[in-house]
């Protein structure tokens, strides 16, 4: 068991790069779409409302790709008691993907909804990050132990 556990300390921040990359994908599809869709005859990226969502969307990437790369750089050094950082890394990683790829289908419209825009798989495959190599509610199980452990 104990061997299981510490694997999952390696594997973790995987899903947290791929979450990474998806949720930059959905960024990177949300940006082109509002520079090209018309409304009232000008562009929707001109609309505050939209530009403050894609700020933050950006900001919540490039938070969760940091917390990716030190948990990854911690693995990768062999240092003890990974636990909580591999565990927030994918949690953290995961819920952002979550959030961005919902922003990007509503930065889509009703569109984004659809098979139409790769935004509606991208939800989807965000989704399934906050699931495997252990649901986000374990995570915090895992980050909560480690904290009380001291």
């Amino acid at each position: 068991m104990r061997t299981a556990l510490r694997t999952l300390d390696h594997t973790r921040p995987t899903i947290g790069a791929q979450a990474v990359g998806i949720a930059q994908g959905a960024l990177d599809a949300a940006i082109g779409y509002v520079k090209e869709r018309r409304q009232f005859g000008r562009p929707i990226a001109d609309n505050q409302g939209v530009q403050f969502m894609l700020a933050d969307m950006a900001m919540k990437i490039e938070a969760a790709r940091h917390m990716v790369y030190v948990a990854a750089a911690r693995a990768e050094r062999g240092e003890p008691n990974l636990g909580f950082i591999t565990a927030a890394a994918k949690c953290f990683a995961s819920d952002v993907a979550m959030e961005v790829t919902t922003d990007a289908v509503q930065l889509f419209g009703g569109a984004g909804y659809t098979r139409d825009f790769p935004v509606e798989r991208m939800m989807r495959d965000a989704k399934i990050t906050q699931i495997y190599e252990g649901t986000n509610q374990i995570q915090r199980m895992v980050m909560s132990r480690a904290l009380l452990r001291g």
